[in-house]
C-alpha cells in the first residue's frame, strides 16, 4: 500500500485546491493559474493509467561539456565514478489547436463566468502541451476570428498564447458554425482540435461544421462550457431576461417554464452527445463548478489514443 508523508499529503491538498475554479479565480496571473492547475492535477496522477504523459527514458551517455549538471545520474556516478546523463526520446509530435469562444454569451456566470472558466482551462491545456514539448496554437473568435497563432513548441509561442488568452473579453454575437468552417479551412496540417464554447448556435450546423474537421482527418475534443444556472434554471421570480449578445429583452415567469426549459435543455445536450460521439468527436459537458481535473483527464485520454 502506498503511504504518503505528512509533507506530501499537505502538498497534495494545497495543489488540488487550485483545481477548483472559484479558488483559482482569486489569483491574478494567468501563467500562475495554469501552472497550479496542472501541478495540482499531476500530484494526483501518480496512480493513474496515463504513464505516457512524460518523456520516456531512452539511454545513458557520457557527460559532455555544455550538458546541464541537473541531468547527471548521481546513482550511476556512485557506481562507476564517471558522469553519465539520461537521454530521453519524445513520445509524440502532437500538434494541437485550442479554439476559444469569446462571444457575448460566454460572459454569463454566477461565481465564475463561462469565459473565465474556459480561459483558465485553455491556459492549463496549453501549459500541459508546452511541458510535453508538443506544438500548440490558439484561435479566439466571436463573429470573426480575432486572434490566431499557429502551433509551435517554442516557449515564445506559448507565452504569446497566454497573452492572447489573458486579453480575451466576451463580446459580440455568435457565428460558431461559420467560424468553425473557416478555421477548418485554415488548418492545413492534421492535429488535435480542442474547442471550448457554450455552443450557442443551431446544433445541426454546429455539428456539421465540427464534422468538417473530421473530413480533414483532425481529431476533435469539445468542451461544452455551461453555467449551472443554465442547467438547473433556479430562478423563482418574474424578471426581464436579456440576451447577452444582441441585447434582446423578454419578461419571463420562471416557474411557468422551468420544467419545459430543463427538458429542452437535456434534449439539446443529448443531441450533441449522441451526434458528436457518432461522428467520433469526443464531447464533455463542463459547468463552471466542475474541477479542472475532469477536463485534463479527458485531454489525456484523447492524447493516449493518438500515441
Amino acid at each position: 500500500m502506498l503511504r504518503l508523508s505528512r509533507a506530501c499529503k499537505k502538498h497534495l491538498t494545497i495543489s488540488k485546491k487550485y483545481l477548483n475554479p472559484e479558488v483559482l479565480a482569486r489569483l491574478s496571473r494567468l501563467d500562475l493559474k495554469a501552472r497550479l492547475v496542472v501541478e495540482g492535477f499531476m500530484s494526483g496522477l501518480h496512480a493513474s493509467p496515463f504513464k505516457g504523459f512524460s518523456q520516456e527514458f531512452a539511454d545513458y551517455r557520457q557527460y559532455m561539456p555544455g550538458d546541464e549538471p541537473k541531468r547527471v545520474d548521481w546513482k550511476v556516478y556512485a557506481r562507476r565514478d564517471r558522469f553519465y546523463i539520461k537521454e530521453y526520446q519524445e513520445e509524440t509530435n502532437l500538434r494541437a489547436y485550442i479554439l476559444l469562444d469569446k462571444s457575448g454569451s460566454m460572459s454569463y456566470g454566477t461565481k465564475v463566468s463561462k469565459l473565465e472558466y474556459a480561459k483558465y482551462l485553455s491556459a492549463s491545456l496549453a501549459y500541459m502541451l508546452f511541458k510535453q514539448k508538443d506544438s500548440v496554437g490558439i484561435a479566439t473568435f466571436d463573429t470573426a476570428i480575432r486572434e490566431m497563432v499557429a502551433p509551435s513548441a517554442k516557449r515564445s509561442n506559448f507565452m504569446q498564447i497566454l497573452k492572447i488568452i489573458d486579453a480575451a473579453h466576451a463580446e459580440g454575437e455568435t457565428r460558431l458554425s461559420t467560424i468553425l468552417l473557416q478555421l477548418a479551412q485554415k488548418m492545413k496540417r492534421r492535429g488535435l482540435v480542442i474547442l471550448l464554447s457554450d455552443l450557442f448556435d443551431e446544433p445541426d450546423v454546429v455539428i456539421r461544421s465540427l464534422r468538417s474537421f473530421r473530413y480533414r482527418k483532425h481529431e476533435i475534443l469539445v468542451f461544452h462550457i455551461l453555467d449551472q444556472d443554465e442547467l438547473d434554471f433556479p430562478f423563482t421570480k418574474s424578471a426581464i431576461f436579456s440576451d447577452l449578445e444582441d441585447g434582446t429583452e423578454m419578461v419571463i415567469q420562471p416557474q411557468l417554464i422551468r420544467e419545459s426549459y430543463k427538458k429542452r435543455f437535456r434534449e439539446l445536450l443529448d443531441l450533441y452527445r449522441h451526434r458528436l460521439l457518432g461522428s467520433h468527436i469526443d464531447y464533455e459537458v463542463m459547468n463552471t463548478d466542475t474541477p479542472y481535473d475532469k477536463a485534463l483527464f479527458a485531454y489525456l485520454h484523447k492524447r493516449a489514443q493518438l500515441l
